[in-house]
């Protein structure tokens, strides 16, 4: 199974063949979402939420998003991983920043980063490239700023917000971005943008037009209980998850559980050496 590239995916958005990305957290998920054929693996810092239970994206560290992208990387064969540089991780400076992405790749095995911010982080993402690390964009909705400003808020309802983001857009392909995220944007926007690009763009919750699509793993099957409005749930396991688990409580209080094919002996010559070495004991 050949692994894609970054370059991989530039190909795939001139020939007009939409990318799929998802997230994913841990080995067992990664290694079932590479087998179908996902060319994206996304390590995303949406693991502060959808795994640890925290409230918002601001609260992974460094450390935990390395844990979860070595997991997510030995699994996957063929899909790209990108690793989600946290808050904090990358807005100090430049040389923080490289220095992060570094671990990144060497602690975490990811394959590329992704950083949050437009034309102001222009700068750092080029940095980072400039030191042989590909670079994700991710503009629109940044969650690591909008929980504390605006708000997670649809954009690209304006002209001058379709100009910014635009803006964005292009100062990050020109860094060297080799892909950009474009997260709850109007439709109308984010295909203008897409048109405009000549890297893939990704869209989360951004309409039809962009080169690709991302969904978070755990909106995707049905475990998360606050989807964002634009996800889908293609299965619903948490009630799967639910009827198992009581199921396996139900079991276990009636006996049921385990039963005879999951039990084992000793055999009965040894048995019977046990008992009658038991009857020289004192009774406890």
């Amino acid at each position: 199974m050949t692994k894609l590239t970054t370059r991989d995916l530039i190909s795939m958005k001139r020939r007009g063949q939409k990318i799929t990305m998802i997230t994913a957290y841990d080995y067992p998920t990664a290694l079932i979402a590479d087998k179908t054929g996902i060319d994206v693996l996304l390590v995303g810092d949406s693991a502060a939420m959808v795994v640890l239970g925290e409230r918002d994206t601001r609260f992974i560290t460094l450390e935990e998003m390395l844990v979860f992208s070595k997991a997510v990387s030995r699994a996957a064969e063929r899909a790209l991983v990108v690793g989600d540089m946290p808050f904090m991780s990358y807005q100090v400076s430049a040389e923080e920043a490289v220095r992060n992405a570094g671990r990144f790749v060497k602690e975490g095995r990811v394959d590329a980063v992704k950083v949050e911010g437009g034309e102001e982080f222009s700068e750092i993402i080029s940095r980072i490239v400039r030191s042989g690390i590909p670079v994700m964009g991710h503009i629109g909705v940044t969650p690591q700023r909008d929980v504390m400003s605006t708000g997670y808020r649809l954009r690209g309802r304006k002209v001058d917000d379709l100009e910014r983001l635009l803006r964005d857009a292009l100062s990050l392909e020109r860094a060297g971005a080799f892909s950009i995220v474009l997260e709850f944007v109007t439709e109308e926007a984010a295909r203008i943008i897409t048109e405009r690009l000549s890297v893939p763009v990704i869209g989360v919750g951004s309409g039809l037009y962009c080169d690709g699509q991302c969904l978070v793993v755990h909106d995707l099957l049905g475990i998360y209980p606050n989807p964002p409005p634009f996800s889908k749930a293609y299965a619903n396991l948490s009630s799967v998850m639910a009827g198992a688990i009581e199921k396996f409580r139900d079991d276990v209080i009636s006996s049921r559980f385990p039963d005879e094919s999951r039990r084992f002996h000793m055999d009965k010559e040894e048995l019977e050496k046990v008992q009658e070495r038991l009857k020289g004991l004192p009774e406890v």
